[in-house]
């Protein structure tokens, strides 16, 4: 076909203390930059980006387009009616509410039907609006996995026809970290124990967060494995509840990790606990494969796609369960062997070049219907 000017939405990827979102932005941005392809890319950014953020190329273009407020709906809706591209992609649920051309959206998940109280009243009617609307708008949609997917048909009736299944892919600077002077060194930074289990994640009620940390403590209280934390590593999101760890001897808050850390700390833990109520994908569950950590995650959502065979699944409303799953992969070394070896062989199958040239496949297609 002949070559295409691309707009993409990168606002997400200039976020000083990027998350799931931003960094599946980010990622899929540069890959897609990194192929072979013949089209020109309009990148457009809410915020200066670091000069070494993405590739600078000659197919490439980069518009800064400022605005406290409103920026999607306004001002790159203004850039695009006066650029007009062969297709849009934005790499987040929310399109323009007014822009030409086909378009392309990603939508990660729709935890906020699941579990309404888990966000702010206006967070969940924004979230359900948009995705709406940009569900409908959008010529192709591309979800993170199957479980979104069939989410999409069952509560907005979008044909599966429009929906193309892209899996992220998951960063492969991450690999386990063996030094123990830098282990050493990133536990001190954070104030955390020498043995440990983690968690990554924001944290909000849908990770759950308060039954996660019920069961570390059951666990920790019949095992009497009293040297063992529980590090919660992730900033604080909507409705964070202090609660949830007021009075449990072994919590370990982070903060926000730092990028140069994230490897170090997955490295030095004993296992990854990862029981979220409903993830659209699941980062944290292939970065942890990738530093041969052990994980334990849901049996529900998106988690099982991308666990496969490689974690000790669990029902996450069951404290019980979560604390016997505990139990097993801190007693039972042959699991824990196995478990790390099929946790190279899944993370293998998730790649980001591979995600990229899918998804440059489903603009291509999209362009094409929208001529």
């Amino acid at each position: 076909m002949r070559p295409l000017t691309i707009a993409i939405d990168a606002s997400r990827t200039t976020a000083a203390q990027r998350t799931g979102t931003e960094n599946y932005a980010l990622q899929l941005i540069r890959s897609l930059l990194a192929l072979d392809a013949p089209h020109r890319f309009r990148l457009y950014f809410r915020d200066t980006p670091a000069p070494d953020l993405l590739p600078d190329q000659p197919n490439v273009e980069r518009h800064m387009i400022p605005a406290p407020r409103l920026w999607t709906h306004l001002r790159f809706a203004a850039a695009l009616w006066r650029a007009r591209p062969d297709v849009t992609f934005v790499p987040a649920h929310t399109l323009p509410l007014a822009f030409p051309g086909p378009a392309v959206v990603t939508v990660h998940d729709l935890g906020y039907i699941y579990f309404p109280e888990a966000h702010t009243g206006f967070s969940r009617r924004y979230l359900d609006w948009t995705t709406r609307y940009s569900a409908r708008r959008a010529t192709r949609i591309i979800a993170d996995s199957l479980a979104t997917a069939r989410d999409l048909s069952a509560h907005y009736g979008v044909s599966q026809n429009r929906i193309a299944v892209v899996y992220p892919g998951v960063d492969t600077a991450l690999a386990r970290v063996t030094d123990p002077a830098r282990l050493a060194s990133v536990r001190a930074r954070y104030k955390l124990p020498e043995v440990y289990l983690l968690f990554v994640g924001t944290l909000q009620p849908r990770k759950n967060v308060a039954r996660l940390v019920r069961s570390f403590a059951r666990w920790r209280r019949e095992s009497g494995r009293a040297d063992v934390g529980l590090v919660l590593a992730g900033q604080q999101g909507w409705l964070f509840d202090p609660r949830w760890t007021e009075g449990v001897e072994g919590v370990h808050l982070t903060g926000y990790v730092d990028d140069a850390d994230v490897a170090a700390l997955y490295s030095g833990a004993l296992a990854l606990l990862f029981p979220s109520l409903h993830e659209g994908f699941g980062f944290p569950v292939l970065e942890a494969m990738r530093c041969e950590t052990p994980v334990i995650t849901s049996n529900t959502s998106s988690l099982p796609e991308v666990a496969g065979e490689a974690a000790l699944l669990v029902n996450p409303r069951d404290e019980a369960a979560i604390a016997q799953a505990i139990e097993q992969i801190m007693t039972d070394d042959p699991l824990r062997t196995t478990l790390i070896a099929r946790g190279a062989e899944q993370v293998a199958r998730f790649s980001w070049p591979r995600a990229a040239e899918q998804t440059l496949h489903v603009l291509e297609q999209a362009a094409r219907a929208g001529q």
